[in-house]
């Protein structure tokens, strides 16, 4: 599904958008900064990243 808002528009697959409804979008400094109803930090922690010794991106 795709969603414009104040001239941006947003590509969300929907079966993901109604498990972690709502989404807000944030611009901040360089980069935007994503919420949802949904606490990914939990269990295990975060992704440092593709390409490094971390294996989240596989």
């Amino acid at each position: 599904m795709t969603k414009e808002i104040d001239g941006f528009t947003y590509l969300v697959n929907e079966d993901f958008m109604e498990k972690v409804k709502p989404i807000k979008v944030d611009f901040v400094d360089i980069g935007f900064r994503l919420s949802c109803g949904v606490d990914f930090n939990t269990g295990g922690g975060g992704c440092s990243g593709c390409g490094t010794t971390s294996n989240c991106c596989s």
